[in-house]
């Protein structure tokens, strides 16, 4: 081993200072003022990779310089927002590697999830946002890295203005099927050649109770917590030129349709109930695939989830606790998931 005089330098000219050192900026470039762009609702300077006001969340004004700049931010919507969503046009060739990094920092995804939606070669949904500019322009750049989408807005999906009904009771004629709502109220009938579209599905809720006790202002201990798991089958029916379509729950309609195929388990009857109309419907496109795609809808259209305080309860010895109801459903997922199918189907047929 060397000794240590010989490791260290002779002089100090050989040791590297730190002002030899390339310091990297901790943020990055900021923009210049005359780079700004003012928004023509709140006056306020934003910066030129923006579409919306920072502030107010209305349009900007889009410079030559911007429209280089802009970049889509999909910030993810509230429960109460009607957006627009970026539909993918499937295509047999696929993106490579390097475009897929693109197209997953553009969409604010995992490269391994974008690689997915792509592979499944579906109209999947890739981004929504809340400004049409926004979507607009991530339609532009998706067009510049060969991927081609279209734009569905919520309104189009009448999400709604028009909710899907639900079937009670069905009559299956001969030459059509004859259904009537949960409050028998509305009723509906659809010749089998006008079945369009039949999709199947799994709806999945789960309903969590907390009861929690505070220990001082800031800090609270969860006493208890009960979890409940559902789990229905369901099956959405559209007819031609009807957009609201209807929907058969298993576990709320009767059965007794089936006359003496109906058995006592529900499971059973439902699908029967589905091969019934199958059969009969031979016209219709039939899609089961929903149960499979959920995890590749969820990062833009995520499962559903609403948090209900209970109020403040007053237990044993006095002690004062507080509670709350957290319930998380992907019905509105799959209702999105279903009425855009019907939409792209009567797109394709109207060509």
């Amino acid at each position: 081993m060397k000794p240590l005089e010989e490791i260290l330098p002779k002089d100090h000219e050989s040791i590297q200072t730190f002002l030899d050192l390339s310091v990297e900026p901790a943020e990055p470039k900021g923009f210049a003022p005359e780079e700004m762009v003012r928004c023509d609702g709140c006056l306020r300077a934003n910066p030129p990779t923006r579409v919306t006001c920072l502030y107010c969340g209305q349009a900007l004004p889009l410079t030559e310089a911007a429209k280089a700049l802009a970049r889509p931010s999909l910030r993810p919507l509230e429960k109460w927002e009607q957006g627009y969503n970026n539909i993918l046009i499937p295509s047999e060739a696929l993106p490579d590697d390097q475009a897929m990094v693109h197209i997953a920092n553009l969409l604010h995804l995992e490269a391994d999830v974008v690689a997915r939606i792509f592979a499944a070669k579906l109209a999947l949904p890739l981004a929504r946002t809340a400004a049409v500019e926004e979507i607009e322009l991530l339609q532009r750049r998706l067009q510049d890295l060969g991927v081609e989408t279209i734009v569905v807005a919520d309104l189009d999906l009448g999400l709604d203005a028009s909710p899907i009904r639900r079937a009670r009771t069905m009559e299956l004629g001969v030459e059509h099927l004859a259904l009537s709502d949960l409050a028998g109220k509305e009723q509906g009938s659809i010749e089998w050649a006008e079945v369009s579209l039949l999709l199947v599905a799994r709806l999945l809720s789960k309903r969590v109770e907390l009861k929690e006790k505070k220990r001082n202002r800031s800090e609270s201990e969860i006493v208890d917590a009960r979890e409940t798991n559902a789990d229905e089958a369901v099956l959405d029916i559209y007819g031609r030129g009807d957009a609201r379509g209807w929907r058969v729950a298993a576990n709320s309609f009767d059965f007794s349709c089936l006359g003496e195929r109906k058995s006592l388990i529900a499971g059973e009857n439902f699908a029967a109930l589905v091969a019934g109309i199958h059969e009969r419907a031979g016209g219709a496109t039939f899609d089961d695939g929903f149960n499979t795609l959920r995890s590749l809808l969820e990062p833009v259209w995520p499962a559903e989830q609403r948090i209900h305080a209970t109020g403040w309860r007053r237990d044993w010895f006095g002690k004062i606790s507080t509670g709350e109801v957290v319930t998380t459903t992907n019905e509105p997922q799959f209702t999105r998931y279903s009425r855009l199918s019907y939409q792209l189907l009567t797109q394709s047929r109207s060509k």
